[in-house]
């Protein structure tokens, strides 16, 4: 069981919850309150990391277009996985999606079940996402499927395999079967699968 202080946390909630109560307690003012300086996005996708969430916002804003890291903000004092001003929170954007990066420190895991998906325009811009995300310490997986460093899962996605899906009937059954013994898309693959 986690512990903030002599609190017990059971769950994302609790955790959550009391993670928002304890820097409103330090710092008087909630993250993700408006200030005068930022406003933050009225929904923002929020990414648990093992005290490196500054190291994968910059790297996203590096890799993909319409990205950029906005705001690091440090903890105004100690709290459980770290102490008074280190990096707490980064907000960042992802291909247009806004993120905050938060510094929890090991409890929480990424799985499969969350992933950004990148949709591609030919097999140059596959290979560029997909070898930096494998490049940088990530894993391959299958369909399009890969892992960044941090654990964040990724989809890179030609958008010719998402047109031959949406197509239906025997090019999306020829596109999907081609697809299922690849790991990273073959654009000229799929192409060919969809002409049949």
């Amino acid at each position: 069981m986690a512990w903030l202080g002599d609190v017990p946390l059971r769950g994302h909630k609790a955790l959550a919850a009391q993670l928002g109560q304890w820097l409103v307690g330090k710092s008087g003012q909630e993250i993700g309150s408006k200030t005068k300086e930022h406003a933050m996005a009225k929904n923002t996708i929020c990414l648990w990391y093992d005290n490196d969430a500054e190291a994968a916002a910059r790297f996203y804003a590096e890799t993909f277009p319409d990205s950029a890291v906005s705001a690091v903000r440090r903890a105004p004092g100690d709290y459980p996985s770290g102490k008074e001003g280190d990096v707490l929170t980064v907000e960042f954007t992802v291909a247009g999606i806004p993120c905050l990066g938060l510094n929890g420190g090991p409890a929480f895991k990424h799985d499969e079940a969350f992933s950004f998906q990148i949709a591609t325009d030919d097999q140059e811009e596959t290979d560029r996402y997909w070898n930096a995300i494998v490049g940088n310490g990530g894993q391959e997986s299958a369909c399009g499927w890969c892992k960044d460093r941090w654990g964040i899962s990724w989809q890179i996605t030609p958008r010719v395999l998402t047109e031959a899906m949406a197509a239906g009937g025997d090019e999306a059954k020829r596109a999907f079967e081609a697809m299922m013994t690849m790991g990273k898309i073959d654009v000229a693959a799929i192409e060919a699968a969809r002409r049949g």
